[in-house]
């Protein structure tokens, strides 16, 4: 899949969110604390236009009654239901096998370049299943 520039760096703002058209898909790109990342904007859930969800942090592990907020600018909500998704992996934070499609961002001078959706990992350990 080729490569694109689809912004420059600065139509991203810290904890903001850019919408491009990359290979007729349309894709978000993030600031992820300083981190480009790029999602596609489609919610694996119920196919909402994911990107236009709250982009910020979640309720943390901790003990009982309490609940710490973290992982600020990590973590995006689906508009509709809530789901919430890790930005970095993808990955929804109540079912590990659903995930966000996520693209390859490089960073050249001003401009963010897409390119070809990142595979999925796959898991090594042996404590998880494969995601295919």
């Amino acid at each position: 899949m080729p490569s694109q520039v689809v912004c420059r760096v600065d139509d991203v703002p810290a904890r903001g969110c850019k919408l491009v058209d990359f290979n007729d898909a349309e894709v978000g790109i993030f600031n992820v604390n300083g981190e480009f990342v790029a999602v596609g904007n489609i919610c694996p859930h119920a196919y909402a236009p994911v990107c236009l969800g709250r982009h910020g942090g979640t309720v943390v592990t901790s003990r009982p009654g309490e609940f710490p907020w973290g992982r600020d600018g990590e973590i995006l909500a689906c508009p509709w239901h809530g789901w919430e998704f890790d930005l970095r992996t993808g990955r929804a934070l109540t079912d590990r096998h659903r995930r966000l499609r996520l693209y390859t961002v490089t960073r050249q001078g001003d401009e963010l370049i897409l390119s070809s959706a990142r595979p999925k990992p796959v898991a090594t350990t042996g404590t998880e299943p494969a995601l295919a």
